[in-house]
């Protein structure tokens, strides 16, 4: 990173601050919340809130003051954390920490992703198809991960040398493995082929899934071996929408050196929306299995809806959380889930802040935790790609949820 004094000293001043948010009480009092929730006790329904593409109105690029592309990622992380303890105030833990991720790349499955582009910013685009015939999936290879060392210890040094002694930073040394698999092979093959070929062509499919369940599992076992994971068991984000305090993991025998067993695990398939229960059985499920198997504990969907196929989700080991998404029926969801698993409730973000209106966010947000009333219950508002250049409506939602919560 390259910078003047001034901006690393706008860095430090960020920093300083960021440590004095960690310090405060009441996180202490959130990671036990935390801990007692992931273990299924019922302290009250946890409110968490991730503006994701709302982002960009809450905390535009115009207010960071840097100019090298890596001072203002970590000028830009700095100010997200202090917007949120000032602004936003739901559930989410700031600790005193900065972590520094793997510097690696991943050779692929042989076959690019592409999509048509979008025609407006932040607009919807569609998949491009790149393995346009059968046959041409005989060429996909099995993704491979080569690690840049110099550059994490490089990285990390600066990192450390620039926070180090007003921050902990946290090596956070872990290689992404695609356990979905799904959502993948829509990209290379199209979601409307996927689906046709569930049905004309179901042994071939099978055949790819297979390779591909396989070649995860092998680089699932590489990564093990050669130290590429770390704990996510503290302020992680786990699954679609979680936080990952857990006195459970790492599991017991760990030495200090991470292992699947000793971490979350998750796998979803929102391309599935459409798909029986039967089929979300047989070309996902199937193959997800055999790699969530290998974690320690276990979170599972996104945005599709899950109601009707909660029954083959539940055959997951050690599966703990379950996205209960907009389009899931929640009074279904909550007489499957009881208290055996975390009822992870993704409200609609159009209901909640896109089209604000407090008497209605108060009687969706009531029904929903009087039908979970028997539901280890967390409300989690993402998928919020705008909030109408309004960033009040972020704050009062979380406010209105804390204090259904604790009613």
């Amino acid at each position: 990173m390259s910078m003047t004094k001034a901006e690393r000293e706008t860095l430090r001043d960020l920093a300083k601050r960021v440590a004095e948010i960690g310090a405060a009480p009441e996180h202490a009092v959130k990671r036990e919340w935390w801990k007692r929730h992931n273990r299924l006790e019922k302290v009250k329904p946890m409110v968490l809130i991730f503006p994701e593409g709302a982002w960009s109105e809450l905390l535009p690029d115009s207010v960071l003051v840097t100019t090298d592309p890596g001072a203002r990622r970590w000028e830009w992380h700095l100010r997200h954390l202090i917007y949120r303890w000032e602004h936003l105030r739901d559930d989410n833990v700031i600790e005193p920490v900065v972590k520094v991720g793997l510097s690696y790349s991943s050779s692929g499955w042989g076959f690019p992703i592409e999509h048509t582009p979008s025609t407006t910013a932040r607009g919807a685009w569609a998949f491009k198809p790149t393995i346009t015939r059968p046959e041409e999936a005989a060429l996909m290879t099995a993704p491979q991960i080569e690690v840049n060392e110099q550059a994490t210890r490089e990285n990390l040094e600066r990192v450390r040398d620039l926070f180090g002694d007003l921050l902990e930073v946290r090596p956070h040394h872990r290689a992404h493995v695609d356990t979905s698999l799904i959502g993948t092979l829509c990209r290379m093959r199209g979601l409307e082929q996927v689906m046709l070929d569930m049905c004309e062509r179901p042994q071939w499919l099978h055949g790819v899934l297979h390779f591909m369940m396989e070649s995860s599992r092998r680089l699932l076992d590489w990564i093990e071996q050669n130290g590429y994971l770390c704990l996510n068991n503290r302020d992680d984000y786990v699954g679609s929408g979680g936080v990952g305090y857990t006195d459970e993991l790492p599991a017991p025998g760990f030495n200090g050196r991470a292992r699947l067993c000793d971490l979350w695990g998750f796998a979803e398939a929102q391309e599935f929306a459409q798909v029986s229960p039967a089929m979300h059985e047989e070309f996902a499920l199937q193959y997800q299995i055999p790699l969530l198997s290998r974690f320690g504990l276990n979170c599972y969907g996104c945005c599709e809806p899950v109601s009707d196929r909660l029954e083959p989700i539940k055959k997951i080991p050690r599966l703990r959380r379950i996205s209960v998404s907009p389009w899931t029926d929640v009074r279904l969801a909550a007489e499957a889930l009881e208290d055996k698993y975390i009822f992870s409730w993704k409200p609609n973000p159009t209901d909640m802040v896109v089209e604000f209106d407090e008497a209605r966010v108060r009687r969706i947000i009531g029904e929903t935790l009087s039908v979970a009333n028997d539901c280890v219950v967390e409300m989690v508002l993402k998928d919020t790609h705008t909030c109408e250049n309004e960033p009040w409506r972020m704050e009062r939602w979380v406010q209105i949820a804390e204090e259904m919560a604790t009613q």
